[in-house]
């Protein structure tokens, strides 16, 4: 008999135990809130809304409802403020990287349209002098290579062969009307336009300049659109809006310690990277077109070097045009015999005439101009930006826990697992939305990827296909990218194996996702269970001790 008083008498005291490990100490009644009214006034909240000690907790919605320093409207308000305190982060980590994009883009451009400036004012100084009236007199067809190189480097919808082909179909009309004034009619023209191809009057100057500067101005312009491509993802995808399961999470993890009367404790490292990659599971799929963009831009600087690389042919298109002027001067009286063959007009002087013969010009000799180390210097600083942000959207959350989040530097007992001080003991999600599957912490719904951050992954693969495309040195310009990137259009000059190639160690987040110790609850059942978790130490022995005094209290059978 005194053993089985006993034995109630444990079983009291475990029950008793039991219940102000669920519901609080009674003494916690009265524990003061004054830290936690602190941090309330220095965000600008009204201290009014604070109460001086703890309250019952089942006003609650999204912190656990045991005791608690937070009344429904400090809830309210500090979650709108740790939801505009994620987007505030997010935006600024954009606005980083959209600075560094910038910064590059605006170099490799300036130093791009600054060749192409340099050459048009190397050829205003020095053809007038050279070549007289045959440059004076066709100066507006020079200028306006120019501007249509230009435009074409910008980004505009011209067929660079082509506008090269008509450029020499009008230089050769304009320079031999100079040569020849006593006749050609328009019947005559359009026989001497069709007979240019035969005749080579420029020599090999038109075909060299189209096969450079094609594949010159196509690396130079995609690379830089590339900058601008992924510049433009990046602030595109930091205007897609927090889902709401988001920001009950984040209230959670930032100020659910404060309502809970333990302000000091900060989020777990584990928990906080799991529910910031439930927030940011969609971002997290552009990884791998981002690094398919990145990687191809390193890709296509090879074809910035050398005899027939975007440096060299870029500042010397004056060049190729001297070359096909001289070459025209040289062979005019030739080129003259077989036109009059060809179109037969016995008007045409074969021996030359006019006063542009009688002021006959030297050659005009140019030498290159030597590299100043600048380009190399923009693209090694460039190369090194884009293997740095490689993996910016899978390794944004732990930046943000790590930057932001004010996240405990180790997982033990002390720091905040969403329910109270002690450790964390779900895995960590892999990256992106299928891998949310199982997510403790952020209710996703794999099934509805969001529709913004879908079509930026398609700009993505648009633009690689670009890039892969110049790398063969063919204008390529997509109009769908519903392939999987794979390059189609490159014209075999840039394989999959190649252009796909990382430029920056694996990453090892992307790992399925794990079976968890604890696994995530519902909303409601959250709500309903997290006045009585318990998850310390101290607690699981006094149940451990109530199912042993349970037992032994059993009256026995015989």
């Amino acid at each position: 008999m005194e053993l089985r008083a006993l034995g109630w008498w444990w079983l009291l005291c475990a029950a008793a135990a039991l219940l102000a490990c669920a519901q609080g100490d009674p003494a916690s009644k009265s524990r003061s809130c004054s830290e936690v009214r602190q941090i309330y006034g220095a965000k600008g909240f009204s201290l009014s809304d604070v109460p001086q000690a703890e309250i019952s907790g089942e006003h609650l919605r999204i912190c656990p409802q045991g005791y608690t320093c937070c009344t429904s409207e400090m809830e309210e308000n500090l979650a709108n403020h740790s939801r505009m305190e994620l987007e505030t982060a997010l935006h600024d980590s954009s606005r980083a990287l959209q600075a560094t994009l910038a910064t590059q883009l605006h170099g490799i451009d300036d130093h791009f349209q600054r060749l192409l400036n340099d050459s048009e004012r190397t050829l205003q100084e020095v053809f007038p002098g050279a070549f007289g009236d045959l440059y004076t007199q066709n100066a507006r067809a020079f200028r306006d290579l120019y501007a249509e190189l230009r435009l074409y480097y910008r980004g505009a919808n011209l067929h660079l062969e082509e506008t090269l082909a008509e450029f020499w179909a009008r230089l050769l009309e304009r320079l031999f009307k100079q040569l020849h004034p006593q006749l050609l009619s328009d019947d005559y023209l359009d026989c001497l336009g069709k007979q240019a191809e035969a005749l080579h009057p420029f020599g090999d100057a038109p075909r060299e300049l189209r096969l450079r500067a094609t594949r010159a101005f196509v690396a130079a312009r995609s690379f830089v659109q590339g900058l601008g491509v992924a510049s433009d993802v990046v602030r595109k995808v930091a205007q897609v809006p927090l889902a709401p399961e988001c920001s009950r999470a984040i209230m959670k993890l930032v100020y659910c310690a404060h309502c809970r009367g333990v302000p000091g404790a900060r989020p777990c490292p584990d928990y906080c990277r799991n529910v910031l990659k439930g927030c940011l599971a969609n971002q997290a799929d552009l990884d791998a077109e981002w690094r398919n963009l990145l990687d191809s831009m390193v890709l296509i600087t090879d074809k910035f070097w050398g005899p027939s690389g975007a440096e060299n042919v870029i500042g010397s298109v004056h060049m190729w045009l001297a070359e096909a002027i001289n070459a025209l001067q040289d062979n005019k009286d030739t080129l003259t015999a077989k036109v009059i063959q060809a179109c037969g007009n016995s008007k045409v002087n074969s021996h030359g005439s006019g006063p542009e013969e009688k002021r006959r010009r030297g050659k005009l000799a140019l030498q290159e101009k030597t590299s100043t180390g600048t380009l190399e210097k923009l693209v090694s600083e460039a190369k090194a930006q884009l293997r740095d942000i490689q993996d910016f959207w899978i390794s944004l959350p732990g930046t943000l826990c790590s930057e932001k989040m004010a996240m405990s530097p180790a997982s033990d007992d002390r720091c905040w697992n969403g329910i109270s001080k002690g450790r964390y003991l779900p895995e960590v999600m892999g990256d992106g939305l299928a891998n949310q599957i199982n997510n403790p912490e952020v209710e996703v719904d794999i099934t509805k990827p969001d529709m913004t951050i879908r079509q930026q992954i398609m700009q993505l693969k648009i633009m690689t296909n670009r890039l892969r495309g110049a790398y063969g040195g063919n204008d390529v310009d997509f109009q769908d990218a519903s392939d999987d990137g794979s390059g189609s259009g490159s014209g075999g000059g840039c394989p999959d194996d190649t252009c796909g190639r990382r430029v920056s160690k694996k990453s090892s987040s992307a790992r399925t996702p794990l079976t968890h110790a604890l696994p995530g609850l519902s909303e409601q059942e959250g709500q309903k269970t997290s006045a009585a978790a318990c998850p310390e130490p101290h607690c699981f022995l006094l149940l451990f001790l109530f199912t042993l005094t349970l037992a032994a209290a059993r009256p026995r059978w015989r």
